[in-house]
């Protein structure tokens, strides 16, 4: 199965794995598994470290980096179809990160691993819950 990790999921898996119900964990681990990235991901990790929401002990690009390739990601591109898919999601809230990361799922037919509620309601793409 192909895993779009939601940005909590990837952040959650690198610095409180604790949080991942056994099932992610499980599902994140597995070898049968791919797991994909995205760029908007790393932005909201940019945006949550400068506005002091996120402390990292290294440079965020080593850090994005060093998880790349200890968690063996592979990068969700934002395609042009998944931005033609934004409009016609059926997502509650205007959140253009969420936005975006259900397109790319949609688009690039990858499951969403996430907790959020709203995501997990959207019906739009298949999802892996966390709860």
């Amino acid at each position: 199965m192909d895993l779009l990790l939601d940005t909590h999921i990837w952040l959650w898996s690198v610095l409180e794995p604790r949080r991942l119900s056994s099932r992610v964990a499980r599902a994140l681990t597995s070898p049968d598994n791919r797991l994909w990235l995205s760029s908007i991901s790393v932005w909201e990790l940019v945006l949550l470290h400068r506005k002091g929401r996120i402390e990292m002990d290294q440079d965020i690009g080593a850090w994005v980096s060093q998880t790349l390739e200890l968690l063996q990601l592979n990068e969700a591109p934002l395609t042009i179809e998944a931005v033609m898919e934004v409009p016609a999601l059926h997502l509650s809230h205007g959140d253009p990160a969420d936005r975006f990361l259900v397109a790319t799922a949609k688009a690039l037919g990858l499951t969403l691993v996430t907790e959020d509620a709203r995501l997990l309601r959207c019906g739009d793409v298949a999802v892996l819950s966390n709860s």
